[in-house]
């Protein structure tokens, strides 16, 4: 059986992982893997769900110290 190489997370941008992320559900709701494939796609889905809400958690503290600091020198 061949094993599925999937890129490091921290190499994807917020964009790259979220069109992965897409693509995989894509081919699970196909119903076409076996439960290996699926499995791996489905751990793979979660963290990339994980890593987006991540990468947008850190991006909504970046705007809000952007804005409070707009505030400060206000």
């Amino acid at each position: 059986m061949s094993e599925i190489k999937f890129k490091p997370l921290e190499e994807l941008s917020y964009e790259q992982a979220l069109q992965e992320l897409e693509e995989l559900v894509n081919t699970l709701e196909s119903g076409e893997n076996d439960l290996h494939k699926t499995l791996l796609y489905f751990e793979r889905g979660q963290s990339l769900a994980s890593y987006c809400i991540s990468l947008l958690d850190n991006a909504e503290l970046q705007v809000e110290q952007v804005l409070k600091g707009d505030n400060d020198s206000a």
